[in-house]
C-alpha cells in the first residue's frame, strides 16, 4: 500500500513538473513555421496553454478512475489512455515553448481537483467509472474542435496538434464505450461542462 502510494505520488509530481515525453513525433513537426503578428502567437499560446492543462486534468483523472478501479481490464484501458494523452502534455508543452508562453501557474490545482474527481467517480462502480471516461473525453473532443475554429489559420503546426489529440479523445470514449461505459445523467454532463469552462477560462489567462 505505501509502495503504491509513493508510486502515484511521483507520478503526479512528474506530470506536473517534469517534461513529458512522446514516443510518436510531434505532429506538424515537418510543417516550416509560419508568420504569426504578436497578437496571434499570444493567442495561439493562450489555447495550447488551455489544452495543456486539460492534459494535466486528463493524467490527473485516469490515475484517480485506475486507482479505485478493480477491473484489470478497465485499468488497462485507463492506462492506455493515460500514455497518449502523456504525449499530448508533451506536444503541447513543446509548442507553447515554440510560441513564446508559459504553462499554466495553476496547473498543480487542475491536477489536485482531477484527481479527486477521478477517485470520486471509480467510487460509483465501473460503467460509472467509463460513463464518466467517456463523457470526459466527449466534451474535450468538442472543447478542440472549438480550438480548431479559434487558433489562427496561418498556424499550421498548432492546429496539427490539436487535430491529433482530437482523434485520440474520439478513439478513448469508444474504448469506454466499448467496455460497458453507462451514460451519465444530464446534470452531471453540465456540472463536467461548467467545471471545464471555468478551468479553460482561467488557464487561457493564468
Amino acid at each position: 500500500m505505501i509502495d503504491r502510494a509513493i508510486i502515484e505520488f511521483d507520478r503526479a509530481l512528474r506530470t506536473v513538473f517534469a517534461p513529458a515525453s512522446s514516443v510518436r513525433p510531434v505532429p506538424g513537426e515537418g510543417i516550416d513555421e509560419t508568420v504569426l503578428s504578436d497578437a496571434e502567437r499570444r493567442h495561439a499560446a493562450a489555447l495550447m496553454r488551455v489544452d495543456h492543462a486539460g492534459e494535466i486534468c486528463a493524467q490527473a483523472l485516469y490515475q484517480g478512475q485506475a486507482m479505485m478501479s478493480r477491473d484489470p481490464t478497465i485499468r488497462d484501458a485507463l492506462r492506455h489512455a493515460s500514455q497518449e494523452e502523456t504525449e499530448h502534455l508533451a506536444w503541447t508543452e513543446r509548442r507553447i515553448a515554440d510560441l513564446g508562453g508559459r504553462k499554466s501557474l495553476l496547473n498543480p490545482l487542475w491536477y489536485g481537483g482531477s484527481l479527486c474527481l477521478g477517485m470520486l467517480a471509480g467510487r460509483f462502480g465501473e460503467r460509472q467509472n467509463l460513463g464518466f471516461l467517456a463523457e470526459t473525453e466527449r466534451q474535450v473532443e468538442q472543447h478542440l474542435k472549438g480550438h480548431l475554429e479559434a487558433l489562427p489559420a496561418a498556424d499550421l503546426r498548432s492546429r496539427a496538434i490539436v487535430e491529433q489529440m482530437k482523434e485520440d479523445e474520439a478513439g478513448h470514449a469508444d474504448t469506454a464505450v466499448g467496455l460497458g461505459a453507462h451514460e451519465l445523467p444530464a446534470p452531471v454532463k453540465a456540472a463536467m461542462r461548467l467545471g471545464a469552462k471555468l478551468m479553460t477560462t482561467l488557464a487561457y489567462r493564468i
